[in-house]
C-alpha cells in the first residue's frame, strides 16, 4: 500500500458523505468557464491596484482558469462585514479541479505527488491516473510514525468518539504495515484494503461555490482554538492564482510545502494549490533534522529537483543548530532550485541571511493566516516584484488584500509606525466564510473593533515603499511602563547573538513597570561560553538596538521552546508562566512536556 493509505481525513459532511467508499471518476465535462493555460499576470502595480478598484474584473478572470459546472451569476455579492459572497450561483468540484480535469486533458501520466518517508524509507511517485483510481477518503490509519516512536491512532480514535453524541456509523482503517497488528470493532471498523478491492466508480459531485470544503481548527489568542470554515469556489480560484501568481511557478514544475498535511500550509499548498495547478507536489514524512540529519531538506531538494520550496523559519533554525556551516548540504546539487519562501512565523534577518548563503536563492518572507488560506502579504514573483527586497519585510500586500496599519483610534498611523494590521473589506476570494458554530465570535472577533476592516490582530508596519513588516501578534506588544515595545523586535535583536538558534521574548509582571521583556533563549549544539556572559552579552545588544526604553535584563536558556504544530509561539501561556501565574496549553502544541522543562529551569534561577 502506498501514499494514499498514510494520509488522515478527520471529517466529511454534506450528501457526497454516504458514497464515500467510491472512487470519483471523470463524468461529463463541466461547463465552459475554464482556461488550459494561465494567461500574462501582468505587473504588481497594475494587478493590484485593479484588484482594489474592480475585484470583479481581477478574480472573474482568475476564476476563468477553474472548471465550473454551473457559471456563476455575479463574481461578487457584497452582503455585509464577513458575510460577502464570491461566484455567486456558480457550482464546481474541487476534486475535478484537482484531479480529474487533468487526466481528460492528457496529463493523466504526469507526476501529481511524490511521496518520500525517511522515517518508513519510503518513496514512492503518483500519477494523476493513479490518483483518479484510488479512494481519497481515510478516516485513520492504525499508527502514525516520528522519527524514534510510533503514534498510536486507534486510543486517541476511541477517546475522541467517547467524547462525542454524534458518532459515525463506520470508521475506515488502513493498518500500517509492520508496526502491530490493530484489531478491528466488529460492526463498525473496516479495513482499507478488503474496501479498496471493493470499491466501485461514482462521477463527481458539484456544490455551489459557498459550499464549506473543510473546517480547520487554529489557534487563537482568545482561549480555545476556533474552527475556520472554507468556502469551496474562491478557495480553488485563489490558491490556482497564487501558485504563478506568488510563487511564480509553471505547470508541471515541482514545489515543496514542508509543512503538516492537516494545517493551513499543508491544505492549501500541499494538497489543493499545486494539484490545481498542475505542479507535482512533495509531500515529506519526516523532519529538518534527525531524519536522518540535517541535510535531509537539502537531499529532497535535489533528489526530486525542486523548483521552489516552502518552510518556516523554525525548521530552518533547527538545521543551522546542528549543522551551523550546512557541510551535509554541500554535497547536493540545487540545480533546479531558485526561490525559497518562509512563512509561520517572523524570519528574523539572521537567519534571513543565512538562508540566503547556504541554499544561494533568494529567500522571501510572506504573511498569512489560517483565515486567509494564502498568503496576504508576499512578494508576488510571477507579477514581477523584487527577489532581493529589504531585510525583516514580509512582502507587499497581495492582490486582493487592501493592507492598512490603523491605530487604536480607528486612524491611519504614518510610514514606519507600529500600529494594528487590519485589510479594508471586501476580503478576496479564499479568505474563511465563517467559524464553525460560533458566527457570533466570528463577527465579534474580526470585524467588530475595526468597522469596514478584516482585523488581522497582529501588530507591524509599512514603509514607504508599501514592505509590510509583521512584529508580533497585536496583544503580544509589551507595555513597558507606558511604551508600547514589540516582542518581535525584542527577539530579532536577542537572534543576532551567534550563540542564540532560537528565542521567544514574553513580557514578565513586574511592580514598578508594569511588565519587562524576559527572554527564553535555545543556544546552538557547539557554544561552550558561559550563560552568564551570553546574557550579559544579549542585554548590551538589546540595549544598543532597541534603547534602554526595552528594559531588557531578563532571561533564561532552556532545551527547547513551546511551539504549535505550524510553528507558532505560544506567548500568553509563557508570559503567565514566567509571571508565576496558572497558564494553559492549548492542544494545538506540539509537545506540551517543554512547559515543564521551564518551570524546572525557572525554579533553578
Amino acid at each position: 500500500m502506498g501514499l494514499l493509505g498514510k494520509l488522515a481525513v478527520l471529517a466529511v459532511r454534506g450528501g457526497a458523505a454516504r458514497r464515500w467508499l467510491g472512487r470519483p471518476c471523470a463524468g461529463s465535462r463541466p461547463l465552459a468557464r475554464a482556461a488550459s493555460s494561465s494567461p500574462a499576470l501582468g505587473q504588481y502595480g497594475e494587478v493590484f491596484r485593479s484588484s482594489v478598484a474592480e475585484p470583479e474584473k481581477v478574480w472573474g478572470a482568475a476564476a476563468e482558469l477553474i472548471q465550473w459546472s454551473r457559471p456563476w451569476a455575479r463574481v461578487l455579492e457584497r452582503r455585509g462585514p464577513g458575510s460577502d459572497s464570491w461566484f455567486v450561483g456558480g457550482e464546481l468540484n474541487i476534486c475535478y479541479n484537482a484531479v480529474d480535469r487533468h487526466v481528460e486533458n492528457g496529463r493523466g501520466d504526469h507526476i501529481a505527488i511524490i511521496y518520500d518517508s525517511p522515517v518508513t524509507n519510503t518513496k514512492e511517485k503518483i500519477t494523476y491516473k493513479e490518483l483518479l483510481e484510488q479512494p481519497r477518503l481515510i478516516v485513520t490509519a492504525s499508527f502514525g510514525v516520528e522519527p524514534k516512536r510510533k503514534v498510536e491512532y486507534i486510543s486517541l480514535l476511541e477517546g475522541a468518539l467517547a467524547m462525542v453524541q454524534n458518532k459515525p456509523e463506520k470508521v475506515l482503517i488502513y493498518r500500517r504495515p509492520n508496526l502491530g497488528h490493530v484489531p478491528l470493532t466488529p460492526g463498525r471498523d473496516l479495513d482499507w484494503e478488503e474496501e479498496l478491492a471493493k470499491a466501485q466508480c461514482y462521477k463527481c459531485v458539484s456544490v455551489p461555490s459557498d459550499h464549506p470544503l473543510y473546517i480547520l481548527y487554529t489557534s487563537g489568542t482568545t482561549g480555545l482554538p476556533k474552527g475556520v470554515i472554507r468556502p469551496t469556489g474562491g478557495y480553488a480560484v485563489m490558491l490556482n492564482w497564487t501558485m504563478s501568481a506568488v510563487y511564480g511557478l509553471k505547470p508541471g514544475e515541482v514545489w515543496w510545502a514542508a509543512s503538516d498535511l492537516g494545517w493551513v500550509v499543508g491544505h492549501s499548498y500541499i494538497c489543493y494549490g499545486p494539484l490545481l495547478h498542475g505542479n507535482p507536489t512533495v509531500l515529506y514524512e519526516g523532519k529538518p533534522v534527525g531524519t536522518p540529519d540535517a541535510g535531509a531538506y537539502f537531499r529532497v531538494l535535489a533528489e526530486h529537483e525542486v523548483a521552489a520550496f516552502f518552510t518556516s523559519p523554525t525548521a530552518i533554525r533547527a538545521i543551522r543548530q546542528q549543522d551551523p556551516e550546512a557541510a551535509l548540504g554541500k554535497q547536493y546539487s540545487l540545480k533546479r532550485f531558485r526561490t525559497l519562501f518562509v512563512a509561520g512565523e517572523h524570519c528574523d534577518v539572521d537567519t534571513l541571511e543565512w538562508s540566503k548563503k547556504v541554499f544561494k536563492v533568494p529567500v522571501l518572507d510572506h504573511w498569512w493566516q489560517t483565515e486567509s488560506g494564502s498568503p496576504i502579504t508576499a512578494s508576488c514573483v510571477g507579477l514581477g516584484n523584487s527577489t532581493t527586497p529589504p531585510p525583516g519585510q514580509a512582502g507587499k500586500p497581495v492582490p486582493g488584500y487592501n493592507v492598512m496599519i490603523l491605530d487604536e483610534n480607528k486612524e491611519p498611523v504614518k510610514t514606519k509606525t507600529l500600529g494594528n494590521v487590519v485589510v479594508k473589506l471586501p476580503l478576496p476570494p479564499g479568505a474563511f466564510s465563517g467559524l464553525w458554530e460560533n458566527q457570533e465570535a466570528f463577527h465579534k472577533l474580526y470585524f467588530q473593533k475595526f468597522p469596514g476592516y478584516y482585523d488581522t490582530m497582529d501588530a507591524g508596519y509599512m514603509d514607504e515603499d508599501g514592505y509590510l513588516y509583521v512584529l508580533s501578534r497585536a496583544d503580544d506588544v509589551i507595555n513597558i511602563a507606558g511604551h508600547r515595545i514589540s516582542a518581535g523586535a525584542i527577539e530579532e535583536c536577542v537572534l543576532l547573538h551567534h550563540a542564540v538558534a532560537d528565542c521567544a521574548v514574553v513580557g514578565q509582571e513586574d511592580a514598578l513597570k508594569g511588565h519587562v521583556p524576559f527572554a527564553l533563549c535555545v543556544l546552538r549544539d557547539d557554544i561552550k561560553t558561559e550563560e552568564k556572559k551570553i546574557l550579559e552579552d544579549i542585554v548590551e545588544q538589546v540595549r544598543n538596538n532597541i534603547g534602554p526604553v526595552a528594559a531588557f535584563q531578563k532571561g533564561v536558556f532552556v532545551k527547547q521552546l513551546p511551539k504549535t504544530r505550524s510553528g507558532k509561539i505560544p506567548r500568553s501561556a509563557l508570559s503567565a508562566l514566567v509571571s508565576g501565574k496558572p497558564y494553559k496549553i492549548t492542544p494545538t502544541i506540539e509537545d506540551a512536556s517543554v512547559f515543564k522543562h521551564i518551570e524546572e529551569v525557572l525554579k533553578k534561577k
